[in-house]
């Protein structure tokens, strides 16, 4: 009998440290899947105000916790000094120094003001890109339309640009192909750049209320998310390369600037990526 009451009482405890180990694990699963995401306690306004709560690390919460979504223990910072780049991708870099060493972190910022707003990501003439993605002559052609740097037929169109889905068979089909086939590195170029001053981060800031919301990801990881899903045309006769829309600048009174390309995303995706 004795033993039968020991061992009961070995399974009951055996039951009790396999849930308290998967409690655990939940809460660990849990703490990980929101890591990065947070309402800010403080508030900020702009990337010099970012810069600044960074510069205050060791008095702000919310520098805090961004240094702990960017994998950084607060515990064995040394110092950490942020300032603003002029015309890189990285809007404010963060030079955090530890006992194995130094590092600088490059942050790409986005800040909103609704959940359905679109930013933009980068914005050039279309040579520039010509040069950079080696853009194959056809396809230059054809986004020279696009952009109205080459102006369209004006017994067919009275517009000054043609629509992506206006162009021939053949152009959209080439225009489609080339996106489609260096699409990591367009969009790795678009999010990160290179060089030294390449964003390794990106921070999404949702001011939609007196709190804001903030989200950092790595700059690896919204470029995979933002590539997610096919390259296509619009209805609108734009691109979409996955979540990313490619389109004419337009507007600045029709100066030629308007004649610019630019890609734009929704932001506050990001706070639900996966």
């Amino acid at each position: 009998m004795n033993k039968l009451i020991h061992s009961v009482k070995t399974f009951r405890l055996g039951l009790a440290v396999i849930f308290a180990a998967l409690l655990a694990a939940n809460a660990t699963a849990q703490t990980a899947a929101e890591v990065g995401s947070a309402t800010a306690r403080n508030g900020f306004l702009n990337e010099t105000e970012i810069r600044d709560k960074f510069n205050n690390w060791k008095t702000d919460a919310d520098a805090q916790a961004w240094l702990a979504a960017m994998s950084y223990n607060t515990r064995e910072i040394e110092s950490v000094i942020a300032a603003k780049p002029h015309g890189e991708k990285a809007d404010v870099e963060v030079r955090i120094k530890t006992k194995l060493g130094e590092k600088t972190e490059g942050i790409s910022i986005k800040l909103v003001s609704n959940v359905t707003g679109f930013n933009q990501i980068d914005k050039r003439w279309l040579a520039h890109y010509v040069k950079m993605w080696s853009i194959p002559t056809d396809v230059e052609a054809a986004l020279k339309l696009f952009v109205g740097e080459t102006p369209p037929n004006v017994t067919a169109k009275e517009s000054n640009r043609i629509y992506l889905n206006e162009l021939g068979a053949d152009q959209q089909k080439a225009v489609i192909d080339f996106f489609a086939g260096k699409k990591e590195e367009i969009v790795s170029d678009l999010f990160q750049g290179d060089g030294v001053h390449a964003a390794g981060w990106v921070m999404v800031a949702l001011k939609a209320t007196s709190n804001t919301r903030w989200v950092i990801r790595s700059s690896a990881d919204t470029i995979r998310y933002f590539s997610e899903g096919p390259v296509v045309l619009t209805r609108n006769g734009n691109l979409k390369i996955g979540r990313i829309t490619m389109q004419r600048k337009g507007g600045d009174g029709g100066r030629d600037t308007a004649k610019m390309l630019q890609f734009k995303i929704n932001p506050a995706l990001l706070f639900d990526a996966k």
